[in-house]
């Protein structure tokens, strides 16, 4: 399956990037810290060793040693897969869940470094993502341009090309999600072209398309809140680089075509699947675009920190979005972050992981419908934005996932196709 080779040939491989990111860095260590900062890297680096030999060689998934916060739902969450494995003994690397291994070794590489002071502080992804937004300079360029050139007359757009509008941000937004280092093992995945070019030909290729539907959850939340209370939308994140830019553009879209009158963004609290969004990236794009020498990157960033300053942009980090649990948990193991996530009149799941953990990341049947694979997560009306890169999939009609699988077997994997999948919350 497409789990085994990921566990086989990826995971090492991006162990082996992190190992030698930690290796390159050494000078700068010791400049840092002194001694200090090449002993914590030595330490670092020797753990992760370990962990990728443990890997390579189906070793036992053993329990957090670490103090950490979160230590203690994962040796619960491990407990609860060794109870699962009916008695097989320990779950070990290529014996356990795709998910549930693979959000492991994230968090054991986490571990590497904020058990090893002065460098715990250090994100071993970040040259990764940094290197994606300069790539994705020209990408990032036409899609500011185009926004800011939007926004002249986006008081005079009646609601027909508002909803034009809004169709193609999300698919920019859905095609952005392409551009993913820890799909690529941590090779160049980034955004070379304006994505606007391409989206009337890419249309076929959006297999569940409830972009009408979104639409009409917006209109109607905006006209029943009518004054009385805000309409918050909530996008769950993914990946930092060009796909961060789109939900950003999206966003600001969302408040200034009046849609929406704030935004809150979920990101990730430690550095994690390569190249999904912390605190630091999402701070240090706006800043980036901020004082960018093109005029309308920079105009793009200097509205955005005035929407993060007058608290109409939100960003938040939560310890359950970097847990293995499924999103049908949450309401139990995160009950303060489902209570919030209850106040939004729309979710938008940004990417592949969050699709995997609001299907519980299973190889169901294609046509099995989106509302049942949610297995009652249901806070708020919701919505997938995801390109196919793992392979689960639910709500397709009738045949179609056959159809697609008898001339491309890769088609689940590949990232050519996508989804904008809606379901309403009871």
């Amino acid at each position: 399956s497409f789990a085994y080779f990921t566990i086989k040939d990826r995971l090492p491989q991006i162990l082996t990037r992190v190992i030698d990111t930690l290796h390159r860095h050494k000078n700068e260590f010791f400049e840092e810290h002194g001694e200090k900062g090449v002993e914590a890297e030595k330490r670092a680096i020797s753990f992760l060793s370990k962990l990728r030999n443990e890997l390579q060689t189906d070793k036992p998934v053993t329990p957090l040693e670490d103090e950490l916060p979160d230590a203690a739902l994962w040796n619960q969450y491990l407990d609860y897969q060794r109870n699962l494995s009916n008695g097989n003994g320990e779950p070990s690397w290529f014996q356990s869940p795709w998910l549930f291994v693979e959000c492991y070794m994230y968090r054991r590489i986490h571990a590497a470094l904020a058990q090893n002071p002065p460098i715990d502080n250090f994100d071993v992804f970040k040259e990764g993502k940094t290197q994606n937004f300069f790539e994705s300079q020209e990408a990032v360029i036409a899609l500011c341009t185009y926004f800011q050139e939007l926004l002249k007359n986006i008081k005079d757009l009646d609601e027909k090309q508002l909803q034009e509008e809004l169709f193609k941000l999300l698919q920019v937004s859905l095609w952005g999600n392409k551009c993913d280092l820890s799909f690529s093992a941590g090779e160049d995945s980034s955004q070379k072209s304006s994505p606007l070019q391409s989206l009337e030909s890419m249309i076929p290729y959006i297999l569940v398309n409830d972009m009408e539907k979104l639409w009409s959850v917006l209109v109607n939340a905006k006209e029943r809140n009518a004054g009385k209370s805000n309409v918050r939308v909530d996008i769950i994140l993914d990946n930092a680089g060009f796909e961060l830019v789109s939900d950003l553009v999206l966003a600001d879209f969302l408040l200034l075509s009046k849609l929406a009158d704030e935004v809150h963004f979920h990101g990730k609290s430690i550095p994690w699947y390569v190249s999904d969004t912390t605190k630091h990236d999402f701070n240090w794009t706006v800043k980036q675009l901020q004082s960018a020498n093109h005029m309308w990157m920079s105009r793009c960033g200097i509205n955005w920190e005035g929407n993060l300053k007058k608290g109409v942009w939100v960003y938040r980090d939560h310890m359950f979005w970097t847990l293995p649990h499924d999103f049908s948990s949450m309401a139990e193991v995160a009950p303060d972050l489902y209570a919030d996530l209850q106040k939004s009149n729309l979710l938008i799941f940004k990417g592949d992981l969050n699709y995997r953990k609001l299907t519980g990341d299973k190889k169901w049947e294609y046509t099995v419908p989106f509302h049942q694979a949610l297995n009652k997560f249901h806070p708020a009306p919701l919505c997938s934005l995801r390109t196919l890169k793992s392979d689960t999939q639910v709500g397709l009609k009738p045949g179609q996932g056959e159809r697609i699988q008898a001339s491309e077997p890769e088609w689940m994997i590949s990232g050519k196709y996508g989804v904008v999948q809606f379901d309403v919350a009871l």
